[in-house]
Protein backbone atom coordinates (compact mmCIF):
# COMPACT_ATOMS: atom_id res chain seq x y z
CA UNK A 1 0.00 0.00 0.00
CA UNK A 2 1.31 3.40 -1.00
CA UNK A 3 1.76 6.24 1.44
CA UNK A 4 -0.88 8.86 0.65
CA UNK A 5 -0.24 11.15 3.63
CA UNK A 6 0.26 14.09 1.22
CA UNK A 7 -3.47 13.98 0.42
CA UNK A 8 -4.28 15.59 3.79
CA UNK A 9 -2.38 18.73 2.70
CA UNK A 10 -5.14 19.34 0.13
CA UNK A 11 -8.06 19.08 2.55
CA UNK A 12 -7.12 21.71 5.13
CA UNK A 13 -9.69 24.22 3.84
CA UNK A 14 -12.61 21.98 2.85
CA UNK A 15 -13.76 18.38 2.59
CA UNK A 16 -14.24 18.62 -1.19
CA UNK A 17 -11.58 19.67 -3.67
CA UNK A 18 -12.36 21.03 -7.16
CA UNK A 19 -10.65 18.98 -9.86
CA UNK A 20 -10.34 20.51 -13.33
CA UNK A 21 -10.01 17.74 -15.90
CA UNK A 22 -8.00 18.57 -19.04
CA UNK A 23 -7.40 16.38 -22.08
CA UNK A 24 -3.73 15.80 -22.81
CA UNK A 25 -3.98 15.56 -26.60
CA UNK A 26 -5.99 18.76 -27.14
CA UNK A 27 -5.45 20.83 -24.00
CA UNK A 28 -9.24 21.20 -23.80
CA UNK A 29 -10.87 21.50 -20.39
CA UNK A 30 -13.31 18.60 -20.27
CA UNK A 31 -15.05 18.97 -16.95
CA UNK A 32 -14.96 20.13 -13.36
CA UNK A 33 -15.73 17.64 -10.62
CA UNK A 34 -15.00 17.28 -6.93
CA UNK A 35 -12.78 14.90 -5.02
CA UNK A 36 -12.88 13.95 -1.38
CA UNK A 37 -10.03 12.16 0.38
CA UNK A 38 -11.21 8.70 -0.66
CA UNK A 39 -11.75 9.54 -4.34
CA UNK A 40 -8.33 11.21 -4.51
CA UNK A 41 -6.73 8.14 -2.94
CA UNK A 42 -8.52 5.80 -5.36
CA UNK A 43 -7.44 7.97 -8.28
CA UNK A 44 -3.81 7.63 -7.23
CA UNK A 45 -4.19 3.90 -6.59
CA UNK A 46 -5.91 3.02 -9.86
CA UNK A 47 -4.60 5.55 -12.39
CA UNK A 48 -8.18 6.45 -13.39
CA UNK A 49 -10.37 9.34 -12.20
CA UNK A 50 -12.61 8.92 -9.18
CA UNK A 51 -14.82 11.74 -7.94
CA UNK A 52 -17.33 12.48 -5.22
CA UNK A 53 -20.86 13.18 -6.44
CA UNK A 54 -22.37 16.01 -4.44
CA UNK A 55 -25.88 15.21 -5.67
CA UNK A 56 -25.73 11.46 -5.02
CA UNK A 57 -23.42 11.75 -2.01
CA UNK A 58 -21.24 8.88 -3.22
CA UNK A 59 -17.99 8.06 -5.00
CA UNK A 60 -18.02 7.48 -8.73
CA UNK A 61 -15.44 6.21 -11.16
CA UNK A 62 -15.73 8.34 -14.30
CA UNK A 63 -16.66 6.10 -17.22
CA UNK A 64 -17.33 2.95 -15.18
CA UNK A 65 -20.81 2.58 -16.70
CA UNK A 66 -20.36 4.45 -20.01
CA UNK A 67 -16.91 3.16 -20.87
CA UNK A 68 -15.73 6.76 -21.34
CA UNK A 69 -12.77 6.40 -19.02
CA UNK A 70 -10.21 8.99 -18.01
CA UNK A 71 -6.71 7.54 -17.67
CA UNK A 72 -4.47 9.75 -15.57
CA UNK A 73 -1.45 11.29 -17.30
CA UNK A 74 -0.58 13.83 -14.60
CA UNK A 75 -2.06 15.57 -11.57
CA UNK A 76 -0.94 19.02 -10.49
CA UNK A 77 -1.92 20.87 -7.33
CA UNK A 78 -2.30 24.63 -7.39
CA UNK A 79 -0.19 27.01 -5.29
CA UNK A 80 -2.74 27.09 -2.44
CA UNK A 81 -3.24 23.32 -2.38
CA UNK A 82 -6.99 23.69 -2.81
CA UNK A 83 -7.56 22.81 -6.48
CA UNK A 84 -6.32 20.04 -8.75
CA UNK A 85 -5.55 20.00 -12.46
CA UNK A 86 -6.03 16.43 -13.67
CA UNK A 87 -4.57 15.73 -17.11
CA UNK A 88 -6.07 12.68 -18.77
CA UNK A 89 -6.32 10.57 -21.87
CA UNK A 90 -10.07 10.64 -22.47
CA UNK A 91 -11.95 7.71 -24.02
CA UNK A 92 -15.13 8.96 -25.71
CA UNK A 93 -17.08 12.00 -24.55
CA UNK A 94 -16.47 13.37 -21.07
CA UNK A 95 -19.90 14.93 -20.61
CA UNK A 96 -23.00 12.96 -19.66
CA UNK A 97 -24.83 14.83 -22.46
CA UNK A 98 -22.63 13.12 -25.05
CA UNK A 99 -20.58 16.24 -25.71
CA UNK A 100 -16.82 15.79 -25.70
CA UNK A 101 -16.45 18.55 -23.08
CA UNK A 102 -18.92 19.74 -20.46
CA UNK A 103 -18.08 23.32 -21.45
CA UNK A 104 -20.14 23.93 -24.58
CA UNK A 105 -22.60 26.66 -23.56
CA UNK A 106 -21.38 29.82 -25.35
CA UNK A 107 -22.39 32.42 -22.73
CA UNK A 108 -20.02 35.20 -23.73
CA UNK A 109 -20.94 34.98 -27.40
CA UNK A 110 -24.61 35.24 -26.49
CA UNK A 111 -24.60 37.59 -23.53
CA UNK A 112 -21.20 39.31 -23.45
CA UNK A 113 -20.40 42.95 -24.09
CA UNK A 114 -20.81 43.99 -27.72
CA UNK A 115 -18.70 46.72 -29.26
Amino acid sequence: MENFDFIEDYFKKADLLPAIVQERSTGQVLMLAYMNRESMRRTFETGYTWFYSRSRQELWNKGATSGHLQRIVDIKGDCDKDTLLVIVDQTGPACHTGSHSCFFNELWKEYGVRE
